[in-house]
């Protein structure tokens, strides 16, 4: 579905936004300021871009875990704000700084982010089915890695979402690995998104460093399940340019990733710097319009950083944090 100029400086100024927040994120874990841990987006933030900026406010979406689904949920309109300061366990944050990075904004619907790879697809397939059931217009995009394809709960969510036909995207951002396994070694074909044949689903596979190809795809696939056709996958082909979590080793199996590879796509496979030319080829912007974003979305950064540092720190007593625990 082609893009109007409109819909393209949103994505670019989307991702700008996302760029500068992970960058932000890398900067406050390096100085110890983080609470927990973080997965550095890098060159793999333009999907979740994509996969947030045109769906509408009661659509849900169960985001991916890369860059803590910073590009997902600001694309959706989230004011993430209060997801940094979370990360930075202050009682400002989204879970009063009790949670690191599962973050909750339920007025947005995303209703949690799980630790628990492939917690999202039973999920998905309850959301769905509600969504169907209440005739409420709503669609899901159920955001995740490739590695998570190898989880059975994906394949039941696939069979239930097929058989029900229920508007359901699976949003499959492919970056080639699997914490430190190579996907052809989990994996005999050569997309994931050959396991939506099995069940029925129609599938799309697409360049995940060129955010407009993402974009012009989310767009069908919403279009698509919206309709009341049914689930549709979407494979969208990218890259991990650096280590799984800040601080973690970077290997495939035994042996050390290809430095020069992972230098050579963050040279060349930048999607911002990608998008950002071909919107200067089509006189969309101009140098000086893609400045200005850039630099909007650097000061935007600093203040969440600014708004994280100016709420206390969390330090809840054992009473605050039992009153949210119940038993069976």
């Amino acid at each position: 579905m082609p893009l109007t100029k409109d819909q393209q400086v949103l994505l670019f100024t989307n991702l700008a936004r996302a760029t500068a927040l992970d960058r932000m994120m890398m900067r406050v874990i390096r100085a110890g300021r983080m609470v927990g841990f973080y997965h550095e987006g890098g060159v793999a933030l333009a999907p979740g871009v994509a996969a947030g900026s045109f769906l509408c406010k009661e659509d849900i979406m169960w985001p991916h875990y890369r860059a803590h689904a910073l590009a997902h949920c600001l694309s959706k309109g989230v004011d993430v704000k209060r997801y940094v300061a979370e990360h930075m366990g202050r009682e400002a944050g989204c879970c009063k700084g009790r949670s690191s990075f599962h973050l909750s904004f339920p007025a947005d619907h995303i209703f949690g982010l799980s630790g628990n790879i492939g917690a999202n697809f039973p999920m998905s397939v309850g959301y769905g089915f509600a969504a169907k059931y209440k005739n409420a217009g709503q669609i899901v995009m159920n955001c995740s890695g490739d590695g998570s394809y190898g989880e059975g709960r994906a394949h039941e969510a696939m069979l239930m979402c097929s058989n029900w036909q229920l508007p359901v995207i699976f949003w499959c951002e492919n970056n080639g690995i699997a914490q430190h396994t190579k996907m052809s070694s989990l994996f005999p074909g050569e997309h994931v998104s050959q396991l939506a044949a099995g069940y029925k689903i129609p599938a799309v596979v697409v360049d995940g460093q060129d955010l407009f190809a993402c974009a012009e795809t989310a767009l069908t696939a919403i279009e698509h399940v919206r309709a009341g056709k049914g689930p549709i996958f979407v494979e969208c082909m990218t890259f991990r340019s650096q280590e799984h979590n800040v601080g973690g080793l970077n290997n495939e199996g035994p042996t050390p990733r290809d430095q020069a590879l992972m230098d050579q796509w963050k040279a060349e496979k930048d999607p911002l710097l990608m998008a950002a030319t071909v919107l200067m080829k089509k006189n969309v912007l101009t140098q000086d319009d893609i400045d200005r974003i850039k630099q909007d979305a650097e000061r935007e950064a600093d203040e969440m950083e600014a708004f994280s540092d100016a709420s206390p720190k969390a330090l809840p007593s054992v009473e605050s944090l039992l009153s949210a625990v119940y038993a069976a």
